[in-house]
């Protein structure tokens, strides 16, 4: 089908507000921040209007060069993605190319941005961003936090120094706020969770974790339950105070654990 030259013309412009707007929308991304600098094993998606057989997908090689059709080598480490797009519309032109290059570069994997995860999850390590990731995708990569020696709150030491704490409880109801963005340099840490013990007349004596809001009634049911002999009525919370000096307090099932507490549950009296 024939289309008239207004037709083709109204398609081209719109074509180019359309590449116009993938550029900025990739340039408002993570990885094309103003911060973000490309590295050995980034895979990069470059886009040439008008030119499909130059468009196409490519890697930085460990020397940090890309190697582009009619242009060769090109030397990308350490810059931006907004940078790389001048350099290609360069190289296009000075060759005699093509005259009025429209060009834009999007990261798809950040192999030369890596985050640690540290602590007590199921594969602590370093992990490679591959896309704009957030906590939750470097929790999932490095197999989530063991449950049963996992704190509620972890920390994302930020590569400027900060810290900022992270709720997983929240974090796993859905809260945004919780899952922030993490970048190249950035540690997540997953502390070990405060614990408590109880011993005597309870099916699964040990040490547990202490959940928020554990309750007696509720740590003697980690502890498998009473015994036949046990009796929730006599039990003794065994605590320290702030000079290690070790108190004794009859417990309630209603009362709240500390962390480090020792629950002894006793035989009932008759």
């Amino acid at each position: 089908m024939l289309t008239s030259p207004m037709a083709r013309r109204t398609v081209s412009m719109l074509s180019v507000v359309l590449l116009m707007i993938c550029s900025v929308l990739s340039r408002s991304s993570f990885a094309a921040d103003a911060d973000y600098r490309l590295g050995p094993g980034d895979m990069l998606r470059v886009n040439v209007f008008g030119s499909p057989e130059l468009s196409g997908e490519v890697r930085v090689s460990e020397s940090g060069n890309i190697t582009y059709p009619l242009i060769g080598q090109v030397q990308v480490a350490g810059k931006s993605p907004a940078q790389v797009e001048a350099q290609l519309v360069s190289a296009f032109v000075d060759g005699g190319y093509l005259k009025q290059p429209q060009v834009s570069v999007l990261v798809l994997e950040y192999r030369s941005q890596k985050v640690s995860v540290m602590g007590h999850v199921t594969k602590p390590g370093q992990y490679s961003l591959q896309s704009s990731s957030r906590v939750l995708d470097v929790l999932a990569a490095a197999g989530g936090p063991v449950s049963e020696e996992a704190a509620d709150v972890v920390s994302l030491m930020r590569k400027d120094g900060s810290k900022v704490p992270i709720d997983l409880t929240k974090l796993f109801a859905g809260d945004p706020a919780q899952n922030q963005e993490v970048a190249g340099g950035d540690t997540l840490y997953v502390p070990r969770a405060p614990q408590f013990y109880v011993y005597g007349e309870v099916q699964k004596p040990g040490m547990y974790k202490l959940e928020r809001g554990m309750t007696v009634s509720r740590a003697i049911s980690k502890g498998g339950g009473l015994t036949t002999r046990g009796s929730e009525r006599r039990v003794v919370i065994k605590r320290k105070d702030k000079e290690g000096k070790e108190e004794h307090y009859s417990a309630k099932g209603s009362d709240l654990l500390q962390a480090d507490d020792v629950l002894m549950v006793k035989e009932g009296l008759f």
